[in-house]
């Protein structure tokens, strides 16, 4: 019963399967105040990312030095060949590292895709400009995970891997938090 003009504001039901969507007549009072306050809601969603973004613009972030022969001697240790995609991403960190603007990337992809690599190579480029660098992971098997592929990788270029997790005593924690 929607005119064909007004179609694109039909849109797929995506909710709870056990409350059924509340219809609302196109152009009736109800629409209207529903319409107009996600306009408002929109429109100060928009103003405070406008504000967060002009902020982060005014920041002045860490300008990290260019690849150098150990980090190329350290990449040459990945036993895997990168995909497409994977070369493309380490490429933009490196050149977001090394622009001296705050980051602002998100590298997401499927399981066995090479996000730990792009995540491992930034983090040698980080200790290779004298930086530490924190890794967190969402789950401890996880955290497990990296802190051995990390170890195993950078055990060789003398970069210094601990974990913090509770696969670690207390006390280990303790010693591991002093070291820093």
């Amino acid at each position: 019963f929607v005119p064909i003009d007004q179609a694109d504001k039909v849109n797929k039901y995506i909710g709870s399967e056990e409350t059924m969507p509340k219809l609302t007549r196109l152009g009736s009072a109800e629409w209207n105040t529903i319409t107009s306050k996600v306009k408002k809601e929109t429109q100060k969603l928009a103003k405070e990312l406008l504000l967060l973004y002009a902020e982060r613009k005014a920041v002045k972030g860490i300008k990290f030095k260019k690849d150098n022969d150990l980090q190329e001697k350290f990449e040459a240790t990945f036993p895997y060949e990168e995909t497409p995609g994977q070369i493309k991403a380490i490429i933009d960190v490196k050149e977001d590292m090394e622009s001296g603007e705050p980051m602002d990337r998100l590298i997401c992809g499927d399981v066995g895709f090479g996000k730990t690599e792009v995540a491992m190579r930034a983090a040698f480029k980080a200790v290779q400009s004298g930086r530490q660098v924190v890794l967190i992971s969402p789950i401890t098997i996880l955290a497990d995970q990296h802190y051995k592929s990390f170890k195993k990788r950078m055990d060789d270029f003398n970069v210094r891997v601990e974990m913090l997790s509770r696969f670690r005593t207390q006390k280990q924690q303790k010693e591991i938090l002093e070291k820093l």
